[in-house]
């Protein structure tokens, strides 16, 4: 029935797989979660306890092998027909969360769904508001408006997936940094023409890094952009990164973007892990430095 695939870098994942654990059991299906620990630095000993949960498998790799590799690891593992994809870092936001899934599955003929992303109400410390922010506005998107651009508003970290279908897609290893894999993933399903089913059963996100340990995270996603954008002909990344390069490219002013991103850089960054940080602040030193990669 359902596979429950969770990959891991330094989180606590254990209660996540108790809760899903005694979800999928009150649910009577048949079922298995399996954990990859994708080479942490911490938290190992407290994920140990999930090998002695019924139906339930936790691994330890010694090396680290990047975001796609391990999601098509845990996908090889999997003896069920529908593969639930769950972030490390996340918790299924009511008791409902796998019986809305399976209802899914009972009721539609569609073979990937997603159940969107939600953040705490809560306000965080100074220091991690500018992930928060981000959050809330771009990725905690009501099921009504992500129904209408289906694809845009997927993310990987709360995914229904025919096993059938992933096989024949998969994510692409070529991409071995943080960022885009995703989102590369999600496009490979447009391009198949498969119909990803929004709808209302979210995950929340905990794990709130600092704004400086975002911002790096975001350089490093950019970066993975910029090697999606010259190697893989196939897949063009529906980004507003890309579509705002390409138009401050064909007005020739992209080098003059990444001379002022050089300038401003450091006073960018300041108001980005302030107290009241913006995004459109955010998104302008986005583009600035992905003008910044290219002129390299």
């Amino acid at each position: 029935m359902l596979s429950i695939l969770i990959p891991i870098y330094n989180y606590n994942v254990y209660p996540l797989v108790l809760e899903l654990h005694k979800q999928c059991t009150d649910c009577g299906i048949d079922f298995e979660i399996i954990c990859i620990d994708d080479a942490s630095t911490q938290h190992q000993s407290k994920n140990n306890p999930i090998q002695f949960l019924t139906n339930c498998f936790f691994v330890e790799l010694s090396q680290n092998i990047g975001r796609s590799k391990i999601r098509n690891l845990l996908a090889s593992k999997s003896n069920y027909e529908w593969l639930l994809y769950v972030d490390c870092d996340t918790f299924p936001k009511n008791s409902a969360f796998i019986s809305n899934y399976i209802s899914r599955i009972n009721l539609s003929a569609k073979k990937v769904f997603f159940g969107g992303i939600v953040y705490t109400k809560d306000k965080p410390d100074n220091d991690q508001l500018l992930r928060w922010i981000f959050g809330k506005k771009r990725e905690a998107i009501a099921v009504s408006e992500r129904k209408k651009n289906p694809y845009k508003t997927t993310f990987v970290s709360n995914l229904l997936i025919n096993k059938r279908v992933f096989d024949i897609l998969s994510f692409d290893e070529e991409i071995t940094k943080y960022g885009y894999e995703d989102c590369t993933f999600i496009q490979t399903i447009k391009l198949e023409n498969i119909e990803i089913e929004h709808i209302e059963n979210s995950l929340y996100h905990l794990n709130l890094e600092t704004s400086s340990q975002f911002l790096s995270k975001t350089k490093t996603a950019l970066e993975t952009l910029l090697f999606i954008s010259k190697t893989n002909s196939k897949i063009e990344i529906d980004s507003k990164i890309i579509k705002t390069y390409k138009v401050l490219s064909n007005f020739k002013i992209n080098l003059l973007i990444a001379n002022l991103f050089q300038k401003l850089q450091l006073k960018l960054e300041h108001h980005l892990t302030s107290e009241k940080p913006s995004l459109l602040v955010f998104d302008c030193y986005k583009i600035g430095y992905f003008c910044y990669l290219n002129s390299k």
